[in-house]
C-alpha cells in the first residue's frame, strides 16, 4: 500500500470512529451486542435490523453496537460476559447456555422438535417463556428464542443413514453436555470446539464430522472440506435472545417496549431468512462437490428410538416437570 492511500484510508478509518463515538455520545443508553456469526448469516443481518429498529424507533436515545463474527470471544465468552456487564446483549444457542442453566439444555434433546410449526408452537408458547426464566437466576433476561433452522450432519467417513453410522466417528460439537453425550451414546467420538475453529479442524482432520443447521455450513464454508452432508434435522439450532439484567432494568418502560418489538422483528427475521436461505444454500450444495442424502422415516425412527436414552439420562437435569410440559407441546407420548 503506497504512503497516499494509506494516510488516507486511516484518515477514513479516524473519522467513521470519531462518527460513531459521536453517535454513541448523544444517545443516553449504549448498548453493546455480541455474537459469534459473520454478519451474512440470516441471524447476522436479523441482529442489524435489530440495532436498526431500536435506534430508530428511540429517537436516537439508545445506540447498539453490534460485534460480529467472535470478535469478543465464542458463545461461552459472550455469555459470561453478559453476566458481568461487559457486553449487553447476545444470541448464544440454548445448547451453550445449558452450561450456565442446565434446564436450557431441554431443547437440545435429539429428535423433539419434529417440524418448524411445533417450534413455532414451543418456543413461543407459554413452556417457551417458562425456559427463558429459567434465565433470571444468571444475572440475564431471556427475551425470546431466535432461531437458525434444524441442525444437520456432516462428515468425511460415510452418508449417516442410520444411527449406527455414526460409529467411531470424530465428530466436533458445541461446547454443551447434552450434544456431548447424544454422540456418544451413537457410538461417536465427541469432541467440544469452538465455532470459529471448526473449519481448520475438518480441514486437518482433528475432528471428521460436525453439526450445523445449513445456513453455518454453507456460510463458513464446511462443505469445502467435507465428503458428506446428512440432512437428519435432528434438533432445531435455537438462539437465546439475552440481555444483561441490570442493562435491561436500566431502561425506562417505554424504551423497554421499544427494546421488545425490536427483538420480536429480530426473531422473526431470523426465521424467515433462514427458510429463504436454506432453499438458496440446497441448490448450491446440490451444484457442489458434497454427496447430500435424506435419512428415510424408517431410519428416523431408529434414530428416535435411539434418542430415548439421552432423554431419560437428562429428565433429572432439565427436571421431569418441565419436560413432560415440552413433550405435551411436541406431542410426544411418555
Amino acid at each position: 500500500m503506497n504512503k497516499k492511500l494509506m494516510k488516507t484510508s486511516l484518515v477514513a478509518a479516524v473519522a467513521a470512529a470519531t462518527f460513531g463515538m459521536s453517535q454513541a455520545n448523544a444517545a443516553e443508553y449504549n448498548f453493546t451486542f455480541a455474537h459469534v456469526l459473520i454478519e451474512d448469516t440470516p441471524n447476522g443481518k436479523a441482529a442489524l435490523r435489530f440495532k436498526e429498529e431500536v435506534e430508530e424507533n428511540s429517537d436516537g436515545r439508545i445506540s447498539i453496537q453490534v460485534l460480529p463474527a467472535a470478535q469478543v470471544g465464542g458463545d461461552v465468552e459472550i455469555i459470561e460476559q453478559i453476566q458481568m456487564g461487559l457486553v449487553d446483549i447476545g444470541i448464544p444457542p440454548t445448547a451453550t447456555l445449558g452450561n450456565f442453566e442446565e434446564r436450557l439444555q431441554i431443547l437440545d434433546l435429539p429428535f423433539l422438535i419434529s417440524d418448524y410449526d411445533t417450534m413455532v408452537k414451543l418456543l413461543d408458547g407459554d413452556v417457551g417463556r417458562e425456559i427463558l426464566d429459567t434465565l433470571d437466576d444468571q444475572n440475564m433476561y431471556g427475551v425470546n428464542f431466535w432461531g437458525a433452522g434444524f441442525r444437520h450432519m456432516t462428515n468425511n467417513e460415510r452418508p449417516i443413514e442410520t444411527p449406527e453410522d455414526l460409529e467411531a466417528i470424530r465428530m466436533r460439537t458445541m461446547q454443551a453436555p447434552i450434544i456431548i453425550s447424544t454422540y456418544e451414546h451413537f457410538g461417536a467420538n465427541a469432541t467440544a470446539m469452538a465455532f470459529t475453529e471448526v473449519y481448520n479442524g475438518l480441514q486437518q482432520g482433528v475432528v471428521s464430522g460436525q453439526e450445523n443447521p445449513l445456513a453455518n455450513i454453507y456460510t463458513m464454508r464446511f462443505h469445502e472440506v467435507q465428503d458428506y452432508l446428512s440432512l437428519t434435522s435432528h434438533a432445531y439450532h435455537a438462539y437465546a435472545a439475552v440481555i444483561n439484567t441490570d442493562s435491561w432494568n436500566s431502561l425506562p418502560e417505554d424504551l423497554q417496549q421499544v427494546m421488545l418489538d425490536a427483538f420480536e422483528t429480530g426473531r422473526d427475521a431470523s426465521r424467515e431468512l433462514t427458510l429463504e436461505d436454506e432453499k438458496e444454500i440446497l441448490a448450491s450444495l446440490e451444484e457442489s462437490e458434497i454427496e447430500i442424502n435424506e435419512i428415510s422415516d424408517e431410519a428416523r425412527e431408529a434414530f428416535v428410538e435411539a434418542s430415548i436414552p439421552i432423554h431419560e439420562e437428562y429428565e433429572d437435569v432439565v427436571t421431569t416437570e418441565l419436560l413432560h410440559k415440552v413433550y405435551d407441546v411436541v406431542g410426544i407420548d411418555y
